[in-house]
């Protein structure tokens, strides 16, 4: 399979149709082999328009969804990005294109190491990854400009949001009520903001993220 040109035709017909203009973008999406960070049986599925499920409890978003929601938090290049769930590393391999540095989080320790050796080997230098619960962050190597969740939350992250700089920002797919939207929380001071800037088609939720139960009477 050619995947230098699934990768043009990706960002061709997903990516730029889609509202995503930024150039540092579209170029990150097409420079990045997505089919690396796959396992070996699903990697002639890598440019197809579908959630992927890599490992239990990982999928890596639509193309779509994922550069709606990396162009909504606005990556800079002196940004310093906390990237939850990073899984198999390829969301830590795009974020690493467009920031300066990248701190990868993620809880199982197979993933951990594989998607560190796999940034490695495409020459992502500016990555780190770090074995840790994703949901309560890296406090110790914040704050930060933007936390990138790479999945589905049903509530809000607080102490991931509390890890941002003053006017940080927060993406993440928020689903309530069986609707998904990618949304950003941005840091004001010691207040929050969040912004719903597009319907999703993600739906399964990340481990730890899920809604708290209530009591039933």
């Amino acid at each position: 399979m050619d995947f230098t040109t699934a990768r043009r035709h990706m960002v061709d017909s997903q990516v730029r149709p889609n509202d995503v203009t930024d150039l540092r973008i579209q170029a990150a999406l097409e420079t990045v082999p997505r089919e690396s960070f796959l396992p070996s049986e699903l990697r002639a599925q890598a440019y197809v328009e579908r959630e992927l499920e890599y490992a239990p409890g990982r999928r890596l978003l639509t193309v779509r969804d994922f550069a709606k929601l990396v162009a909504a938090v606005e990556p800079e290049p002196d940004d310093l990005v906390l990237n939850a769930v990073c899984g198999s590393g390829y969301s830590t391999a795009i974020l690493a294109r467009l920031t300066e540095m990248v701190v990868a989080l993620e809880s199982d320790e197979r993933l951990c190491a594989k998607a560190q050796e796999t940034l490695d080997k495409v020459g992502c230098s500016n990555a780190a990854v770090i074995v840790g619960e994703p949901r309560r962050g890296a406090a110790d190597q914040g704050p930060y400009d933007i936390v990138f969740i790479d999945g589905v939350i049903e509530r809000e992250p607080e102490e991931l949001m509390r890890q941002l700089k003053d006017g940080g920002r927060l993406g993440a797919i928020l689903r309530r009520d069986g609707v998904s939207r990618g949304v950003v929380y941005r840091r004001s001071g010691d207040a929050f903001g969040c912004t719903e800037v597009f319907d999703a088609a993600a739906r399964t939720v990340l481990p730890g993220f899920e809604a708290e139960k209530g009591f039933v009477f």
